[in-house]
């Protein structure tokens, strides 16, 4: 691999710079192209639109610039990113997202991505981000630069994780991995009482009330270890090897059918044994949880003008046992309030719900 980077970056000055855009937007992709297009050094190779697609071209063929916006479908902006940097250290990724969070920028230049430009910020600058991470240097987006500059290469911790002490981190780390209590308990020669104390303290110091809250901070601030967690390949554990013959029924309400059918999809990887049932409306919900009595439900607190967290009570009328998972494409803190006063168990990032994440909850939600 080493041998091939080298010749690909000599070929990269003498003959101009390879690019590759990933976008699941063809309309974005076209813009983008067209604003690139007529610079001298620089050919677009490739277009994908979707995770899967992202690591297929790149098993073929690797370009000197990856242009990617991390909120693809198939792709876990922050686990993805990192093995994309592990497996391709020579090629430069530059971010181009309309997400504008400190905190997630922060995640994404501790992985190693070379830039991070915003969707909104004109196609002229695009082309000056190009140019500079080609060129060896870091790129941000001017309204996220001030938020940034000191903390990008300062190496610092959050002022929440700085008292952490060594053995809650490896806590925290196994947690991050799915572990449960016993199994902590058991890698770590502990006690499960000590395990569930250490537990405690760490949400309180970590601010957050659960263990996919802790899941949610730890992806939020991959450089707590100092390496990030997903740079060591997990090996997915699925959850029918623990709960294998045990059934779930599972109930996905959205009113975006792509984004709908992508977590049934991620469903079925993580537990091929679950039944997805699939609903648009609060009316289409409730009748479906009424008739099969989900153990779990994913509700998006937005339904064509309604408010989903309408449905979390409607479903949890007619079908008290079924765990409910509030999510959204934009967190609020006063949905997440009301959405846990209304026995929503989590309120989640959609971002944030990968294929661990998914795993954590339905092994919860499995009947005994």
């Amino acid at each position: 691999m080493d041998g091939m980077s080298g010749e690909r970056d000599r070929v990269g000055s003498e003959q101009g710079y390879t690019l590759l855009l990933a976008d699941d937007h063809a309309l974005v992709r076209a813009g983008i192209r067209k604003a690139l297009e007529d610079m001298p050094d620089v050919r677009i190779i490739g277009e994908v639109g979707d995770g899967l697609g992202l690591f297929a071209f790149l098993e073929r063929r690797v370009p000197h610039l990856l242009l990617i916006d991390i909120t693809m479908p198939h792709f876990d902006p922050l686990e993805d990113t990192s093995v994309i940097r592990t497996r391709y250290p020579d090629m430069k990724v530059l971010v181009v997202s309309a997400y504008d969070d400190d905190i997630y920028v922060q995640g994404l230049f501790r992985i190693g991505v070379h830039g991070y430009h915003l969707k909104d910020q004109p196609l002229g600058d695009l082309r000056l981000a190009v140019r500079r991470v080609l060129q060896g240097e870091r790129w941000v987006s001017p309204p996220l630069l001030d938020k940034l500059l000191q903390y990008i290469g300062s190496g610092a911790d959050s002022p929440t994780t700085v008292g952490l002490t060594p053995r809650q981190r490896e806590i925290l780390r196994l947690l991050y991995e799915g572990l449960d209590n016993q199994n902590i308990a058991r890698r770590l020669n502990l006690s499960v009482k000590t395990v569930e104390n250490h537990l405690t303290r760490l949400y309180r110091q970590l601010g957050v009330s659960n263990r996919l809250e802790a899941v949610n901070f730890v992806r939020h601030h991959p450089h707590l270890f100092h390496t990030t967690p997903s740079l060591t390949p997990r090996v997915e554990k699925p959850a029918w090897d623990v709960n294998e013959g045990r059934q779930i029924n599972i109930l996905v309400v959205d009113d975006n059918v792509r984004y709908r059918r992508q977590l049934h999809h991620m469903i079925l990887r993580v537990n091929p044994q679950a039944h997805v049932y699939e609903a648009d409306t609060i009316a289409d919900a409730t009748r479906l949880a009424r008739e099969i009595r989900p153990h779990l439900a994913f509700v998006d607190v937005i339904l064509r003008g309604e408010n989903g967290i309408r449905c979390v009570r409607q479903i949890r009328a007619v079908s008290p046992q079924a765990r409910t998972v509030l999510i959204s494409a934009y967190p609020d803190r006063e949905f997440h309030r009301e959405g846990l006063a209304a026995g929503a168990v989590a309120f989640l990032d959609k971002k944030d719900l990968d294929l661990n994440t998914l795993r954590q909850i339905i092994e919860d939600a499995i009947p005994e």
